[in-house]
């Protein structure tokens, strides 16, 4: 295992096929400031690149996953104007798109609480397991604000229902609920975490990466939307784009024959 820059904000490890982007400002509860989200989004950008990696886990160090915004930030904030507001937000809501569209799977691993624009950074990743201790909350409506920029991701993880009644009253939810609600997949012992983790890393390299890739964009394409003639002949183009890839038919072939197919070790 290698890690990158230790003393940043960020610390990011490797193991084969796999990166690790760890949260690293535990005395402040991982909560982040406009120099985080410019590292998230940094960071994202450059390993959604990597044809290597098989997936990418977002972590956190300390106590918490993380708290939302750093107090520092939100001081500064409040002396900003419209314009400096805009600008502001929008690279937050920038570094989620770039979280949500990676290439590359992302699962999240929520050892400790999940405050306001965490719950962003948790919707926006693929996956989620969370251990039994965390707790849930979007927090924005008890100081006077809206989770603006991190509400697509919520709600398209939890649902329209659950968003309306959590958004709203900013009531604390444990790991539980947020697995019945589906913000969540697993919830397990904390002794467990890295355990759950690796076995949907596991079950990623055991698929064939570019088909996942191809996944990612399917689902982009299909949420929500009518099942209509274009997005019929979406799905088509799709299906037959995979079929005659060297990936694709390499794969069919090795199940055919009964063997494991080419990207397995």
């Amino acid at each position: 295992m290698t890690t990158d820059n230790p003393a940043a904000a960020l610390e990011t490890t490797f193991a084969p096929g796999v990166a690790t982007v760890w949260l690293n400002r535990p005395d402040v509860r991982n909560a982040f400031d406009d120099e985080v989200i410019a590292e998230l989004t940094q960071t994202f950008e450059s390993l959604g690149q990597r044809d290597d990696l098989r997936a990418i886990v977002l972590a956190a160090r300390g106590k918490a996953f993380c708290a939302g915004a750093n107090l520092n930030w939100m001081r500064r904030m409040a002396g900003y104007s419209r314009e400096q507001n805009l600008a502001d937000a929008g690279r937050l809501a920038r570094m989620l798109q770039v979280l949500s569209d990676c290439p590359v799977p992302t699962i999240a691993r929520i050892q400790g609480d999940v405050y306001a624009g965490g719950m962003g950074l948790v919707a926006a990743c693929d996956m989620a397991v969370a251990a039994e201790g965390a707790g849930f909350c979007l927090s924005e409506t008890r100081i006077g604000l809206i989770p603006a920029t991190i509400g697509p991701y919520v709600v398209r993880a939890m649902g329209r229902r659950a968003a309306q009644r959590y958004l709203l009253t900013a009531e604390r939810f444990d790991a539980a609920e947020a697995h019945r609600l589906g913000l969540v997949h697993t919830v397990v012992a904390a002794d467990g975490l890295d355990a759950a983790v690796d076995g949907l890393v596991q079950a990623l390299r055991a698929a064939g990466p570019q088909a996942v890739r191809a996944c990612k964009r399917l689902l982009r394409d299909v949420a929500d939307r009518p099942v209509d003639d274009a997005l019929i002949a979406r799905t088509v183009e799709g299906i037959a784009e995979i079929r005659a890839s060297d990936e694709g038919r390499a794969g069919v072939s090795a199940f055919l024959a009964k063997q494991a197919p080419p990207w397995l070790p």
